[in-house]
């Protein structure tokens, strides 16, 4: 028998943002090996009659190897189950998805990848924002804090344009202030506007509105966690609307 594994998006969080294939895939799955970054309320749609593993990397607490996460989607198909593994936002972004596919294809074993929605785009969303605006931002740029060892932080000047809009993943400890300036060395005006959005489509989504001069002050972001930076972050907003939003729906019952 041979099994297949999918590489599956599980989104921001929010369970109404998962993607029908990824729904599918999920229910039919024998074996799961999920992010920590996986929200409860996606956790809760796992089929009960599945194995669920979590090989999530966070620091401070036990690490599966990527290794070890090979073989044991390589092992599983190769005994004729469904394997998902389901990460984070979408799979192919900042994740390890490069190397799980080149173990894959070395291993022989069938694969396929489910897009889910990235983290950029439910924190515009859900701080009501658009990524690219025809009279400000022509350019969208993804980066994250972290990066390899032998990259030198000089190479964030690249994306110092007033005409981008810059999203940053993974943007705690002391790498957001690092990249904050880097950004300014290469160009970008102190005012330029950042929102941290942490969580976003879960119920303990919050919004930090800052300035790329400011970025030092901000503190631990709760991850997850993006920083949106360039002109449109200037609209963020979540707060108020929300609240009305409520006051509303309240209203109507």
């Amino acid at each position: 028998m041979s099994g297949k594994v999918y590489l599956v998006g599980a989104g921001p969080g929010d369970p109404d943002l998962l993607t029908v294939k990824a729904l599918r895939v999920i229910e039919r799955a024998s074996l799961i090996l999920y992010d920590d970054l996986v929200s409860d309320s996606i956790r809760a749609l796992f089929p009960p009659g599945a194995s669920t593993v979590n090989v999530g990397k966070r620091a401070g607490r036990p690490v599966t190897t990527q290794e070890e996460i090979h073989r044991r989607m390589t092992r599983a198909a190769r005994a004729g189950r469904e394997v998902v593994r389901l990460k984070a936002g979408d799979p192919l972004v900042f994740s390890r998805a490069g190397q799980e596919i080149e173990a894959l294809r070395q291993a022989g074993i069938d694969f396929e990848v489910v897009p889910g929605v990235t983290a950029a785009f439910a924190a515009a969303a859900a701080v009501r924002i658009p990524l690219t605006d025809r009279r400000s931002a022509s350019q969208l740029v993804f980066l994250t804090a972290h990066r390899a060892a032998d990259r030198s932080p000089e190479q964030w000047r690249a994306a110092a344009s007033g005409e981008n809009t810059i999203v940053v993943y993974m943007p705690g400890g002391h790498y957001a202030e690092e990249l904050g300036a880097e950004l300014l060395a290469g160009g970008l005006p102190a005012d330029t506007p950042v929102a941290a959005v942490s969580n976003a489509s879960r119920p303990n989504q919050s919004l930090h509105s800052t300035t790329l001069g400011d970025l030092s002050g901000l503190g631990e972001v709760e991850s997850p966690a993006v920083l949106i930076i360039g002109a449109v972050a200037a609209g963020a907003s979540q707060d108020g609307e929300k609240e009305a939003l409520e006051t509303a729906i309240a209203s109507a019952r």
